[in-house]
């Protein structure tokens, strides 16, 4: 437990936090919203630095970052908790863990140095923050980016996006790469299934990507809830608006945890949004969850000609030439070396 940053004290001893875009004014001996973060007597304390509940090593294409060093391996962690309460959570048991066990935080004690000692130890060229929401751990991943960074290693964010505009600020000096869900573009989704609002992700992916951060986003294409055509056009124009060269995925649902009545993601909705976005002039779409079609291989947006080679996480072949397209030169958008 240690103190954390991100906040304001208020009279009565209230705090308000300013981690991610709640914005919670925490009475004294409650919890914000994401269940990990503590007012006591006056003072907001983050219940999970070094506490960390995941650990594993994973290709860089798994965040997925397709367009940030590939082939690469990425020493990864999260702690317990999340500022989301997502109805189809992949990781809803740690994620939620807070929720269901207030009493209990678990999780293995490390130091940021023992986190970046280890990503050494692994031949790891990033660290990701990941599994569940890293903003709510914030401090710790601050904490260990600066070191990794010391060390020659980048530092990724897997995020929601909901962070204020200070954190996402103060995370970007240290942030190399941050893939970002865009779960939908209707706000009224992201009330209703994730107990959040739509316009601080929106806010968040703009700002990274001005600020220098390598933006990947990703969408969870769910049948009847975020699929439709319209939808799937305003996400890739907004794309679009901000940088076409920014990778969208676009990846199929399979039911979990309280969403069990939706039925999988047909491979062909995932070809038609990977159309649509490529229709409004992004450069890279990317097809997730169906191993082995087309939409998961890079392409030249110049020539079309294949320029990685991809089934799954794995690389067959990088036919990249210095960042460029080896059959017309062309630079290909990305992070390689």
């Amino acid at each position: 437990m240690q103190e954390a940053r991100f906040y304001e004290k208020r009279e009565d001893n209230k705090v308000h936090c300013y981690l991610c875009a709640h914005g919670c004014v925490i009475e004294p001996r409650k919890r914000g919203i994401c269940g990990v973060r503590e007012n006591q007597d006056g003072t907001l304390y983050s219940l999970v630095y070094g506490r960390i509940i995941s650990q594993n090593v994973d290709p860089i294409e798994k965040k997925p970052l397709f367009h940030f060093l590939p082939g690469s391996r990425s020493f990864s962690i999260a702690t317990v908790g999340c500022n989301f309460q997502c109805e189809h959570c992949q990781n809803w048991e740690i994620s939620q863990y807070p929720r269901f066990e207030p009493k209990d935080i678990p999780g293995q004690e490390m130091t940021p140095a023992q986190v970046v000692e280890r990503a050494q130890a692994t031949g790891s060229a990033s660290i990701s923050y990941t599994y569940t929401e890293p903003t709510i751990f914030g401090e710790f991943a601050y904490d260990t980016a600066v070191l990794a960074r010391e060390q020659g290693i980048r530092n990724v964010f897997v995020s929601n996006g909901f962070m204020s505009e200070r954190s996402a600020k103060a995370m970007a000096e240290v942030l190399d790469a941050d893939n970002i869900d865009l779960k939908s573009f209707n706000d009224s989704f992201y009330r209703k299934i994730c107990k959040a609002r739509l316009q601080p992700v929106l806010t968040t992916i703009e700002l990274m990507k001005e600020l220098g951060v390598w933006i990947e986003v990703t969408t969870l294409v769910i049948p009847g809830l975020n699929d439709a055509d319209q939808e799937l056009r305003d996400i890739a124009k907004f794309l679009v608006e901000i940088d076409p060269a920014i990778p969208w995925h676009v990846s199929a649902f399979y039911p979990t945890y309280k969403m069990l009545n939706r039925p999988r993601t047909p491979a062909a909705t995932l070809q038609r949004a990977r159309q649509i976005g490529l229709d409004a002039g992004l450069r890279y779409v990317y097809t997730g969850n169906i191993p082995g079609d087309a939409g998961e291989k890079t392409f030249c947006y110049a020539c079309g000609a294949l320029v990685i080679d991809r089934v799954g996480f794995a690389i067959r072949h990088n036919y990249l030439q210095d960042g460029a397209c080896a059959n017309c030169g062309a630079r290909i958008d990305g992070v390689w070396q």
